[in-house]
């Protein structure tokens, strides 16, 4: 595919000289620097950020979309630790409203999808007090009885410190432990924003910033590649996303272990932020396009589709997004609680190709680790027995 950079944003009188010379940055390949991420976030207006990310997104991957099928196993919203912005975890005590699955449960939810072609089960959720490291490892090993082509992926490096710190071993040897048992990767969550002052009144009591890029490092250096999120919207500030994005370039400098860079929209419903008002669409369009454009050395860009809904979605894909999650067959309550636009979060594998299409992109499913599985380019869904 041939990318032609769009020199109107170089002709345009109204961009100031120090924007031109980031776009200049861009087309030459180069890294832009902190204060250049900051005055994009500062100055860069909608049209602008996005000519610059799609070219970025276009060069990386042409017109395609990523997507996977996967589903969620949340094993309890019971959580020890009390994040401010977190609309899902209950307290032990808060017994109503909170679950526990059974080790018997959590089997029975892998087997439902017994001749089904999912390659990925996302394990994320509360940090039980008594849910522990070896608990966990013993029960992927059943699972990958159950399903042994399956890709693990799971527990937040939130869940990881504490089940290690519990457990009295170092994160190289808890993770090995998990390795060794079958966990393939972890996911992204928990990283939120590393400015050790905005966690401070946010996220006290669990993981640091040092914490948390000290685990996915160990983690890549195990050969068990990751995620990196970043929760924005709430109280941080612009300089606040460019040092976490910066925290996270840095370390992929040294590891090249992330798959993917996600942004996680902060939601208000029903959590101890409430009182604050959610940022606008354009604002989650504008950050998608400035992270693609920042994280350079990060192959891919993922909008989370159940958090951000389906609309919103299908406009990132034009502000540097190439991944789109997967079918997740409505097995995550962890955004929904919170307010988010998609209150039933399944999609099949036919819906989510028909809405790439919808915006003239290519829908390409991949697995985790984004080999690709098949080109929906011109599939034919008559013919295939299982659809999910």
């Amino acid at each position: 595919m041939n990318i032609q950079k769009n020199e109107s944003v170089l002709l345009d009188s109204n961009i100031s000289g120090d924007l031109k010379n980031i776009a200049e940055k861009v087309y030459s390949n180069e890294r832009i620097t902190f204060d250049e991420g900051l005055l994009l976030y500062e100055k860069g207006e909608l049209g602008y950020l996005g000519t610059l990310a799609n070219y970025i997104r276009e060069k990386r991957h042409g017109n395609s979309v990523y997507f996977n099928r996967n589903f969620h196993i949340e094993p309890t919203n019971i959580c020890v630790f009390d994040c401010k912005f977190c609309s899902y975890s209950r307290l032990l005590k808060q017994k109503d409203e909170a679950w526990e699955l059974s080790e018997e449960e959590i089997l029975n939810l892998v087997r439902n999808y017994d001749g089904k072609p999912v390659t990925e089960v996302h394990i994320v959720g509360g940090v039980h007090p008594k849910m522990g490291l070896h608990y966990f490892a013993e029960l992927i090993r059943k699972i990958k009885v159950i399903r042994p082509d399956i890709h693990v992926k799971a527990f937040t490096a939130v869940e990881l410190e504490y089940m290690c710190r519990k457990a009295k071993v170092s994160y190289e040897e808890g993770l090995r432990i998990l390795k060794e048992h079958g966990q393939d990767s972890l996911p992204g969550g928990g990283a939120e924003i590393f400015d050790e002052e905005i966690r401070k009144q946010i996220c006290e009591d669990k993981c640091t910033a040092t914490q948390w890029l000290e685990m996915h490092e160990t983690a890549h250096r195990l050969g068990m590649p990751s995620n990196a999120t970043m929760l924005y919207g709430h109280i941080e500030k612009f300089e606040h996303r460019v040092d976490h994005m910066n925290r996270l370039r840095m370390l992929q400098d040294k590891t090249n272990g992330f798959n993917t860079f996600i942004p996680l929209k902060f939601r208000n419903k029903g959590n101890q932020m409430s009182h604050l008002k959610e940022v606008s669409v354009v604002e989650d369009l504008r950050n998608y396009a400035i992270s693609r454009i920042y994280m350079d050395n990060f192959a891919h860009l993922k909008a989370y589709w159940p958090m951000i809904g389906r609309t919103t979605t299908q406009m990132s894909l034009a502000f540097g997004v190439d991944d789109i999650d997967g079918t997740i067959d409505d097995s995550t309550k962890i955004y929904t609680m919170a307010g988010s636009e998609e209150q039933s979060p399944v999609l099949t594998t036919q819906q989510l190709v028909e809405m790439i299409k919808q915006v003239k992109r290519t829908p390409i499913e991949r697995d985790t680790l984004y080999n690709v599985v098949t080109d929906y380019s011109n599939y034919d869904f008559s013919k295939e027995e299982v659809v999910l």
